[in-house]
């Protein structure tokens, strides 16, 4: 599968991107794309676009994909897979790309039952079917709506959505594609929650998941 990675530090940061890039690409091949305008058939090898997290106001957006956001709406409409971590989860959302059907992308920080008020950075418990998890976290989203229409892969401790699946469209609230750079940034309460590669594969198994 061909991936097209979407970049602008720091709101769709190279960090965010490098970690997808290390989970997915001996798997899969990556051409890179910005906020300036795009050839005609750019898309036309692609199977996937995947818009990165980062650190930045979601109202960003229209600053940013202001050439190329319906070159991405099309895409998705057509069939084409979407990947969003983070901010590009809340892209999705009806405010920005409005790609998704009933899912509305909103600060975890802010939900009823949260385990955090606060949007730094942490290793936060998350449960991955089935599976308990410490995910790095930064001001993600919660991802709420009928569950009806969508499959939830995650949940945060207070039971709301952190990473689901609406058919073509992959959204994660949290940072499975985290390195061990971004832990060893805050040396004694992170840097023992570094996953060793383990999120990784449950980011390639997602991405496997997208129809």
């Amino acid at each position: 599968m061909k991936i097209a990675l979407f970049l602008h530090q720091p709101k769709c940061s190279v960090e965010s991107g490098n970690g997808i890039l290390q989970a997915l690409q001996p798997y899969h091949s990556f051409k890179i794309f910005t906020r300036w305008p795009l050839e005609a058939d750019f898309f036309d090898d692609v199977d996937m676009i995947a818009v990165p997290g980062g650190i930045g106001d979601a109202d960003s957006f229209d600053h940013l994909l202001a050439h190329n956001g319906d070159r991405v709406r099309d895409f998705v409409g057509q069939g084409g897979r979407y990947l969003g971590i983070c901010m590009g989860a809340y892209w999705a959302a009806k405010d920005y790309f409005g790609i998704v059907d009933g899912i509305e992308a909103v600060q975890y920080i802010t939900r009823p039952g949260t385990d955090t008020r606060r949007p730094h950075a942490k290793a936060l418990p998350v449960t991955w079917q089935g599976q308990q998890e410490k995910m790095y976290f930064y001001d993600g989203c919660a991802l709420l709506g009928d569950a009806g229409k969508f499959k939830t892969i995650a949940t945060y401790a207070n039971g709301d959505a952190m990473a689901v699946i609406q058919n073509n469209i992959g959204l994660i609230g949290c940072h499975p594609e985290s390195q061990p750079s971004w832990y060893n940034e805050y040396h004694n309460w992170m840097k023992p929650h570094y996953h060793g590669g383990r999120h990784h594969e449950l980011l390639l198994d997602f991405v496997s998941d997208l129809e």
